[in-house]
């Protein structure tokens, strides 16, 4: 065994010290890193956190305190804003200051502002006489950034910004091929390795919901902000007004407010109820069916979430969830269509059974596709391919053996 072979094996085997840094403990993003914290440190990683201390709800401090024991890095809170601010550099200088003090081998970056610390914190000038091992960047954009275009102020500095750190990431993790395709239409091809890793749901996500009861027709549990689509829900709703339905609108958000004030002026306050957030699964016991109707996405977890609960599901056809749906991409309603959100809600309100069949048949399929193992395996593999520098896969390098050459009489 040659020595380089040797470091190969050895880079695909050890233990890592791994540090995740996101800005807000909320939505899909907080589910995924709390997924991939318990995978890698069930084994046998160690793992630490750098994350928001503002803007921080009461249930995502809870799962945070729950959280903290195994994280053998620790966990760091300091202030990050959603948009660019001074504050902005110290925050950069911890995550450097544990990049060298915990001997970091990863340091991962979730959404915009965690992968914009991240990698400013791993990169080197290069004129750097630092040792030869360093911490890999890599990075994982969530939407974040992706929600952006360059017809705004705001959309043309994230995008630039973007286009600036491409060359200095050495791994980007895709959720969805949505994702990966526009990463490159508005940023430009990723310069490090890239892969699609969908996200996973764990075995508690595939328990059957207790007491089930129907205390509302329909469902919407997510983040209260306008991409998330519920305007639309609501000029949907109001069509259906007749039928004397019962909504519950779950999630809290920047629009909150906005969305009450507009289900009240379309005279829908009698049937729809905003009562915070919930936890998925206690709102999918209480409720016929799930709507989601946003108008961008990457890989949607409350789809996933809802799927393997079994839940009658309305979804639109946008960012990654017609990669969920697979050969059912069909059934997906237009993003921002009104009309043809109520006739789709109205479809599956009518045909109960038809709904919990197809329910049931898509649970499995989500079983076999979407795990929370599957996951863990492919972000491994992902931070082992950026160490080695050669393709990994189920920890395994792929090392290219050069074909014997053939002699003149083909022996």
């Amino acid at each position: 065994m040659t020595a380089s072979t040797h470091h190969i094996e050895h880079e695909a085997e050890r233990k890592l010290n791994i540090l995740h840094v996101f800005r807000a403990p909320a939505g899909g993003l907080f589910r995924h890193v709390q997924d991939l914290v318990r995978g890698q440190v069930a084994a046998g990683h160690r793992v630490g956190i750098v994350c928001a201390s503002n803007d921080v709800s009461p249930a995502a401090e809870k799962a945070l305190l729950a959280l903290e024991p195994d994280l053998a890095l620790g966990m760091r809170r300091i202030f990050m804003s959603r948009l660019a601010d001074p504050r902005d550099l110290a925050a950069i200088t911890t995550v450097r200051a544990l990049r060298s003090s915990q001997q970091l081998d990863i340091v991962h970056g979730h959404g915009a502002k965690g992968g914009l610390m991240a990698r400013l914190a791993v990169h080197r000038p290069p004129n750097d006489a630092a040792p030869d091992r360093r911490a890999r960047s890599v990075y994982t954009p969530h939407g974040g950034s992706l929600h952006y275009d360059a017809t705004s102020l705001s959309g043309m500095a994230y995008l630039a910004v973007e286009k600036l750190l491409n060359s200095q990431t050495d791994a980007f993790i895709f959720e969805s091929e949505f994702a990966r395709s526009v990463f490159a239409r508005k940023i430009g091809a990723p310069k490090g390795n890239s892969q699609i890793v969908h996200n996973g749901v764990g075995e508690t996500d595939f328990l059957p919901l207790p007491n089930r009861q129907s205390t509302y027709d329909i469902a919407f549990v997510g983040e209260l902000r306008m991409l998330k689509g519920i305007d639309i829900l609501l000029d949907a709703l109001a069509t259906l007004r007749g039928r004397n339905l019962r909504i519950v609108i779950a999630g809290d958000g920047p629009d909150r407010d906005h969305f009450i004030d507009r289900a009240c002026n379309l005279g829908l306050a009698p049937m729809v109820t905003f009562p915070g957030a919930l936890p998925a699964r206690e709102v999918f016991a209480s409720s016929k069916m799930l709507v989601v109707p946003s108008l961008a996405e990457s890989l949607p977890y409350i789809v996933l979430e809802a799927l393997a609960a079994a839940m009658p599901l309305v979804a639109t056809n946008c960012g990654g969830i017609p990669e969920i749906f697979a050969d059912r991409a069909d059934s997906l309603v237009p993003p921002g269509d009104a009309l043809a959100l109520a006739e789709a809600l109205t479809r599956t309100l009518d045909a109960p059974a038809q709904a919990d069949a197809v329910a049931k048949q898509m649970r499995q399929d989500i079983a076999h596709r979407f795990s929370v193992g599957t996951m863990v395996r492919g972000v491994d593999d992902v931070y082992r391919t950026a160490l080695t520098g050669l393709p990994v896969r189920d920890g395994v390098p792929q090392v290219m053996i050069p074909a014997t050459p053939h002699s003149a009489n083909g022996a």
